[in-house]
Order: structure tokens, then sequence, then C-alpha cells
């Protein structure tokens, strides 16, 4: 399907259709981002060790870069869900809504550049020629500050997230056709994101953190999945804010 195509089918697909559509690509996106960056990569860094953990990368190499190409489906998934996340939220407020998209694509931004520094040990490991004045230790060291850029950029990456998910909380809250209860707890989910601006908090508070994850992106993600928006709502809040079009009024059924 042509992207020309698959735009002019988002646009006319209902409200609903739309909704759980974004639901899916936000469950693929943790799923693919928990298992490339966290499962995968995790698995292989022994602390501490910078020998034992460049010979898992080398000993595991298809691994890895399964991992890394995880981790870059995960990017795609995230994009085509901020882009529907802001069309669905329009009717809301176009500004804010549009603010929430260039902060969403930032975080998508920054977990491309995650991506490149997670491929960057092998390629150390494997330098030929152009790595040859360096000793392994010095190579195996090299390796274990990419992994750390890689893991402050993943923090960078939260708290961008967080930022997105306090914006993204709002806008549902301020919706009429979601449950406002999934913006609060969003926020509350964003503000714990957020301390990873300072990495040591973030990391003090995790198992908090982590709690309101799984409060707030589960049932949001299983709402949007299963139960999509009220579409009856959407249009009439789209209508209200001048976002519906008189074509779209018939294209948007409410399936």
């Amino acid at each position: 399907m042509s992207t020309a195509l698959s735009a002019r089918w988002i646009d006319r697909a209902s409200p609903r259709a739309r909704a759980r559509l974004a639901g899916v690509f936000e469950a693929l996106e943790g799923l693919t981002s928990s298992v490339g960056q966290v499962l995968i990569l995790g698995g292989l860094i022994v602390s501490g060790d910078a020998a034992a953990t460049a010979t898992n990368i080398l000993a595991h190499e298809t691994r890895f870069r399964l991992g890394f190409a995880i981790s870059l489906l995960g990017v795609a998934f995230h994009v085509a869900w901020v882009a529907l996340f802001y069309d669905l939220f329009k009717p809301v407020s176009r500004r804010l809504s549009l603010l929430t998209a260039f902060v969403g694509l930032t975080v998508c931004a920054m977990q491309a550049v995650t991506s490149l520094l997670y491929l960057a040990p092998l390629e150390v490991l494997q330098g030929g020629p152009s790595l040859n004045g360096m000793t392994a230790a010095q190579l195996q060291a090299l390796v274990m500050v990419f992994l750390k850029l890689n893991a402050r950029a993943f923090e960078v990456d939260l708290a961008f997230f967080g930022l997105w998910c306090i914006l993204a909380g709002y806008l549902i809250f301020r919706s009429t056709f979601l449950p406002r209860i999934l913006g609060v707890l969003l926020m509350i989910d964003g503000l714990g994101w957020a301390t990873y601006l300072s990495p040591p908090l973030g990391h003090a508070l995790f198992s908090f953190i982590a709690a309101a994850s799984a409060l707030a992106e589960i049932p949001l993600q299983f709402w949007l999945i299963v139960k999509g928006v009220n579409s009856e709502r959407w249009i009439e809040q789209a209508r209200g804010a001048g976002e519906l079009r008189g074509e779209s009024i018939a294209g948007a059924g409410l399936q």
C-alpha cells in the first residue's frame, strides 16, 4: 500500500478505528523497545567487566544484531503512534496536540540515536584496520564507553517521553471521548519518567515509576485497542472545534 493510500485510509477511517490502531502501535513500540534495549542488550552486558561484555557481544552477534533491528522497528512504531495520536486529539486542541506530536517526534529521534549507539560496540569490536593501533583492552574499554552513552541516551529518551505523557495525559483529560482517569494516570506516569532529567533520581525511584507506568500505560493501551474512543463524542468535539470537514463527517462512521 502506498504512503498516499495509507494516509487516505487513515483519514477516512472512523475515530474508533484510528484509536485502536494507535493502541496497537503503542503496544508494539513498548514491546520492541523493551525486548531490544532491555532484554537483549541488557542480557549481554556484564556490569563492571568489559572483557566479558565484549566476549558476549561477539559470541552472540546474531542475537545482538536482532536486538538492534528490533530497536529500530520500535522507532517506526513510535512514529506511527505519534502521528495517529496527533490526528486523534486535534479536536481537543490543535496547538497542544501539535506540541505533543513535536515532543513525541523528539522522543523518536532520541530513540533512533540510542539505536545507533546500540550498534557501535559491535562496530568497534569488528573495526578492522582502522582500529589496529588499539589493544584488546582498549577496544573493550571503548565498547563500555559506547554502552554507557547508549544508556545515557536512553535516559534522555525517557525524560522526553515523560514530558510527552504529561501533555498527552492532559489532552486525554480534556477530551470528551476517553475516560478522564486515563489522562490523570498518564500525567502521573509522565512525572515519574521526567525524573530521568536527573538519572540518579530516576534510578532511585524506578520501582515507583514502573508501578505508575503499569497503572497508566497498560490500561490506556487496553482501552484503545478494545474500546477505541466514543465516536459520537469525538465527532461532536471535532465539529465544535471546526476540525471536521463536510466530507469527513460521512467518512468518519461510528464503527
